[in-house]
């Protein structure tokens, strides 16, 4: 994949500068404010990651409560807020001079969009090479893939709320469903067909 991704960024370049219709085409496939090709070319990205998922490692949590409690509770409870803070403090404070107050606005926004999900893919990788517990990187992105269903909106309304931005509750929802219910389930549904076999 990593071979990859030089000749996909040439060719987008190249189409953006000589075949300028294709973006404007692509642009005009959305729904609820979400770009389906992009969606189409996440799922292909994570969709690998997702069927690494053991949705019956969960019944392992037991096994190491601690870690699982401090890892979630600083996922959920401390990193959005933080996330938030830092931002505010650096874009509409520190660099306030610098930077015009609707693109601090802006920044903070995409501050906590980023802040408020926990990654989930990456920890696998995270995980190896730190030589972590692998049982235990995969109860935990597991919790996390289940706890982005409940907890992501509320949380990125009531921090981007405070911040005077509005996102509707449909495009939010939509894009838990597009970005995370979609090729979870396809993984999962995979996954257990494959061991099935």
């Amino acid at each position: 994949m990593n071979a990859a991704v030089l000749p996909i960024i040439a060719a987008g370049i190249l189409i953006g500068k000589y075949l300028p219709g294709i973006p404007a085409v692509l642009e005009k496939l959305q729904y609820a404010g979400q770009n389906l090709p992009i969606a189409v070319l996440i799922w292909i990205m994570i969709f690998p990651m997702m069927m690494k998922i053991d949705f019956q490692s969960i019944k392992n949590v037991r096994k190491n409560p601690l870690g699982i409690l401090i890892s979630t509770g600083s996922s959920w409870l401390i990193k959005p807020f933080l996330m938030f803070g830092l931002a505010t403090l650096f874009f509409k404070v520190i660099f306030q001079s610098f930077i015009p107050a609707g693109l601090a606005q802006d920044f903070v926004t995409g501050a906590v969009l980023l802040g408020v999900a926990p990654c989930t893919a990456m920890v696998f990788v995270w995980s190896h090479l730190t030589k972590g517990d692998p049982a235990h990187t995969l109860v935990q992105v597991s919790v996390n893939d289940l706890l982005i269903l409940v907890l992501f909106v509320p949380l990125v309304q009531l921090l981007l709320g405070v911040n005077g931005v509005t996102i509707p509750w449909d495009t939010l929802f939509f894009s838990i469903v597009l970005f995370v219910v979609v090729p979870l389930a396809g993984g999962a549904l995979t996954r257990f067909l494959m061991i099935k076999k």
